[in-house]
């Protein structure tokens, strides 16, 4: 039996002794099928030419991200804490080097994933890390791809997974989108790590908000409004995307400021 994986959006499967006949991430409106059709991949062989890239960005907060380029092209971060470290959405590539590099950083306590567009071969490294519990919203559960007991699934609107770590159900992007509020991050100013219902835009005063980002479909005012709704309660200045963006300063007031002009836009 095989763990297939898509090449396009780089998540994998359940075991099976053939390919996938589907996709159900890729085949989703929110994602596409490459030009060339489904593709599937092993993970030894994407390994053979690529290698992940580990880059300090403030103190505890490190990106991690696939060269050359695979799939999506999103990065994991991990955040270190006295109380456990955590990597906040994952990527494909795992290899022996990777689990070295984080292991010199004091391993991993937990996993927790934004939505599943990121779900990438997440129990590969729950088990290079001993089998750690991976953190996914109950309202994306139908979405995991590969099944596995170390997932655990959350319920509600906010989950603690350590001290100064706050998981957020903020939807919009996905219903079981989250984003993760790190407290003691950026020197105590807090810092949002986010996946696609807070993302940053090029001008990175400013962040944006889409159901679908391939296919550029919007999402309603409503939406929207829950997604700001839901961070209100939590202080933090910076806010770092999947895609190596980054509000430097006054990350809550950009996400305040980009609600109403995204609003204001839709509504003309």
């Amino acid at each position: 039996m095989t763990f297939y994986m898509c090449a396009t959006c780089g998540c994998q499967y359940a075991a099976s002794q053939r390919p996938p006949e589907h996709c159900i991430i890729c085949e989703d409106e929110r994602q596409y099928i490459g030009a060339n059709g489904q593709q599937w991949l092993l993970l030894d062989k994407l390994r053979e030419g690529h290698q992940n890239v580990f880059t300090s960005l403030i103190p505890n907060l490190t990106s991690i991200v696939t060269e050359p380029k695979f799939g999506i092209g999103n990065r994991a971060h991990l955040v270190q804490t006295p109380n456990g470290n955590v990597l906040w959405d994952c990527i494909s590539m795992i290899d022996h080097e990777s689990v070295a590099k984080i292991e010199a950083l004091g391993g991993i306590s937990a996993i927790a994933l934004s939505h599943p567009h990121y779900y990438s071969t997440i129990v590969e490294w729950s088990r290079a890390f001993g089998g750690i519990p991976i953190y996914i919203h109950k309202n994306d559960e139908e979405w995991v791809t590969r099944p596995d007991p170390v997932i655990e699934f959350w319920e509600g609107e906010t989950r603690s997974i350590a001290d100064g770590l706050t998981l957020i159900n903020c939807g919009g992007h996905f219903e079981g989108s989250a984003v993760l509020h790190w407290r003691d991050g950026a020197d105590g100013k807090g810092v949002l790590l986010t996946g696609d219902s807070i993302f940053v835009v090029s001008d990175q005063r400013y962040v944006t908000f889409m159901y679908s980002f391939p296919n550029y479909i919007p999402l309603p005012a409503r939406k929207i409004k829950r997604v700001v709704k839901s961070v209100e309660p939590y202080t933090f200045d910076q806010i770092y995307d999947a895609f190596g963006r980054v509000v430097t300063s006054d990350g809550k007031g950009a996400v305040k400021r980009s609600a109403d002009r995204y609003i204001n836009a839709i509504s003309e």
